[in-house]
């Protein structure tokens, strides 16, 4: 081979090799990352952790439950949702959120515009310096950061730290924690539990039962024409789960009781009827736990109406 030739064929491998490491990292940054490697990213400890597959309950028929609630009918959120040219209903595909002691972390999959949304977050007085753009909440000591982790999927952080999104650019060293298949589902750490605060009124009883719990979660998915909820406790040892599902299933006969006393039917569209209908059994180290949901309860959770 002549010198000429060889030089073309090392400029040609050169090329490809250029063109296979592009395509490589291309690659890499858009391809798909599940649930579990999300939530690895994600500041748990001590957290509520909220998962919502939109795309699951699209296809169920079930998000058309949304339509209509305060939260899509606040003028602030329809005021931000056509400044980026977003509409959840059709460009939103999953959330997993933690509510953690230093602030709310997001990370969405969607469609977005980024373009609006560096646009929407300069206009609003933030500023962008790379693909990372900060700007002030409601409250100067909510600072909103985010950035685009992939072309469909965002991360944002609400907290007083200003670059609180940051902590989500690489995963937390360990194993790759468990998640629930369900469409919808709640990881309640026990410290919430001890604390008391924040519960909804009805569920104190129910959840002084599981403060000794190492993990708590809870999901939600169809069941016919209705929904199902389902608890799952993981306690420390298999006594301890018996005295679990023993406190769970008195707390719902008393809030039973309660309701004979004032001579109230069990509703499904509230809540103290939803917790009456409960049913718990202990399984080793586990305490499962068992509610019926219907439709109606979940569209009066989401209009607001108590």
């Amino acid at each position: 081979m002549s010198p000429k030739n060889r030089a073309w064929l090392l400029i040609a491998i050169l090329a490809a090799v250029c063109v296979g490491l592009i395509w490589g990292v291309g690659w890499y940054r858009g391809r798909p990352i599940g649930t579990a490697k999300l939530l690895q990213r994600m500041p748990t400890r001590d957290a509520v952790v909220v998962y919502i597959d939109f795309s699951e309950l699209r296809r169920g028929g079930l998000l058309q439950l949304f339509e209509g609630n305060k939260a899509s009918e606040d003028p602030d959120y329809q005021s931000f949702a056509q400044t980026i040219n977003f509409d959840y209903r059709q460009d939103l595909d999953s959330a997993l959120l933690a509510f953690a002691p230093s602030g709310k972390y997001m990370l969405v999959k969607g469609r977005f515009d980024w373009k609006s949304l560096r646009s929407y977050a300069t206009a609003s007085g933030g500023k962008c310096m790379g693909s990372t753009c900060r700007m002030t909440g409601s409250t100067p000591d909510r600072r909103i950061s985010f950035f685009p982790l992939q072309s469909s999927l965002l991360a944002l952080a609400v907290s007083p730290d200003d670059s609180a999104v940051l902590d989500m650019t690489g995963s937390v060293p360990g194993p790759v924690p468990e998640v629930p298949s369900a469409p919808v589902w709640l990881s309640i750490p026990g410290s919430f539990l001890r604390s008391g605060e924040n519960l909804p009124t009805g569920t104190r009883m129910f959840a002084r039962g599981m403060e000794k719990a190492e993990k708590v979660t809870l999901t939600f998915a169809p069941e016919g024409s209705r929904l199902a909820a389902r608890l799952d406790v993981r306690c420390r040892n298999e006594q301890e789960a018996v005295e679990v599902a023993s406190q769970l299933s008195s707390a719902t006969l008393t809030l039973r009781q309660i309701l004979e006393r004032e001579h109230q039917k069990p509703s499904p569209t509230d809540l103290a009827g939803v917790l009456a209908s409960g049913s718990f059994r202990s399984e080793g180290r586990s305490v499962f736990g068992y509610w019926p949901v219907e439709r109606a309860f979940v569209e009066t959770l989401l209009s607001g109406v108590s």
